[in-house]
């Protein structure tokens, strides 16, 4: 009885969030019936949701089987996905078997190439997913997908990142904002250092922290498993968007201009001023390479006081601060976000560019096509298929029909307007470029730039672009 009072509340809810945005089969006038459908105001039947399988699925269609489905979310992000994805489960009967893995590209790759991929992947990189496209591993959504719907109700942009060679293979779950800066806030207003909005003021700042010293102005880690490197990527993408534009941006991921172009090479400059400045960073840059994201922040909390101030990274990363990490309950955390810490967006840097705002997001892809597999990938699509961890925080949706009342959680009640805001928002680059490049070359080379400490950057860049793909 619990399934089925669990289904008529999730029906309903979908129904009534379709008709009221306008989207689906039930968008001129629709309205719930108790049943859990939709009727037209002349009488005629609509769909529920807008979408075939999971109306199926809602209809206990598909009761009794089971769907496997892999990310990168571990540990609370694992909590709330699951979360997230119980209303399903409960709604429909379907075993929803979800993992987290830690050393996520690298197992995923390792899996594909041994015949032994998961119905359903989380992707980062669409250049990751255009990869497995082309090999043939992916199912092609847009045959049975209703990617109308999709365009009416996804921010601009975000269902053609999911497609390649004309065909969907992705579609987007999660958004990040990443040009944001955390700090302790306490530490801050004892020391009297203001927030900066600007470039120099930020500059200044990090001079003033070291000239009274209390410690090194930044926190900066890249080590990620499998995965090394990717923060600096981020780093020097938001510094092309600042120094560049959005125009060169998107010529730059798409390799209409060389990947070592002066003004990929100046913005490396920029980022120097920072990365290798003397006691500018935590441990210089032998700890930058050697730091796991996880821990980088943890000399911030440190209670005899910082030992490094910011740390440049999006939302999520309060899952893993020190005293959070392991705790379910947000209320529990030791340095909850908005109270130990909040951020400020990363200043602009060129006033003719403004301030442009860097992001990223997280798609599904599909290598197993069974009709419960369809049905979980389309709830994934909706606004309750993220309302839980929307609920909990740390989660933005791509999907503009999401309430914003639910949006009740720091950060991402401060994160709306720095996209308001934003003259410009550049998906991360190195998501876009091909995978062997983009989640490959870039990070390697980053890597490699940060042990020589920030020298040879012409031919570490130059050898990321004669490793560029062909064709």
């Amino acid at each position: 009885m619990k399934k089925y009072r669990t289904w008529m509340w999730l029906a309903v809810v979908l129904g009534m969030v379709i008709a009221a945005c306008g989207g689906g089969e039930g968008g001129d006038g629709a309205t719930t019936t108790a049943g859990g459908g939709t009727e037209t105001t002349g009488g005629g039947a609509a769909e529920a949701t807008g979408y075939e399988h999971l109306d199926q699925a809602m209809a206990g269609d598909f009761e009794g089987t089971s769907v496997e489905i892999v990310a990168q979310w571990v540990e609370g992000e694992a909590e709330n996905f699951n979360a997230a994805l119980d209303p399903f489960r409960e709604a429909t009967g379907i075993d929803v078997q979800y993992e987290g893995l830690t050393d996520y590209e690298l197992t995923l790759q390792t899996r594909v190439d041994g015949n032994d991929a998961p119905d359903l992947a989380q992707v980062a990189q669409p250049g990751r997913m255009a990869t497995y496209a082309a090999e043939g591993q992916l199912v092609e959504l847009g045959e049975w997908f209703n990617v109308d719907k999709l365009n009416e109700e996804f921010v601009g942009g975000y269902v053609d990142l999911g497609m390649t060679d004309d065909g969907l293979y992705g579609v987007f779950y999660k958004t990040d904002v990443k040009s944001i800066v955390w700090y302790p806030v306490e530490a801050m207003e004892a020391a009297g250092y203001a927030v900066p909005t600007t470039w120099d003021e930020l500059t200044a700042l990090s001079d003033q922290i070291i000239a009274d010293g209390n410690g090194n102005p930044w926190c900066i880690g890249i080590e990620s498993e499998a995965a090394d490197g990717w923060v600096a990527t981020d780093w020097l993408e938001d510094i092309v968007l600042r120094t560049a534009g959005i125009d060169f941006y998107n010529q730059w991921w798409a390799h209409e201009v060389p990947f070592n172009s002066p003004e990929v090479l100046a913005a490396a400059e920029e980022m120097s001023s920072i990365w290798f400045a003397p006691d500018y960073v935590f441990g210089g840059n032998v700890a930058i390479n050697q730091t796991n994201i996880r821990d980088v922040a943890n000399p911030m909390f440190d209670p005899a006081g910082p030992g490094c101030w910011f740390q440049k990274q999006a939302s999520w990363i309060p899952e893993f601060w020190p005293g959070n990490r392991d705790v379910a309950d947000r209320e529990e955390w030791a340095n909850p976000p908005g109270e130990a810490s909040s951020f400020f967006y990363l200043p602009g840097i060129d006033e003719s560019i403004g301030n442009p705002v860097l992001g990223a997001g997280d798609m599904f892809v599909m290598f197993e096509d069974r009709p419960e597999v369809r049905a979980l990938l389309e709830y994934l699509t909706t606004p309750q298929g993220a309302q839980a961890w929307i609920e909990r925080g740390g989660f933005l949706s791509p999907n503009a029909t999401v309430p914003v009342e639910w949006y009740t959680t720091y950060p991402n009640n401060e994160l709306a307007p720095i996209l308001a805001n934003a003259d410009a928002f550049g998906f991360d680059a190195s998501d876009l470029m091909p995978g062997e490049v983009g989640a490959g070359s870039f990070w390697t080379g980053m890597v490699d730039w940060v042990a020589a400490n920030g020298e040879g950057t012409e031919e570490i860049f130059q050898s990321i672009e004669d490793g560029w793909p062909t064709g």
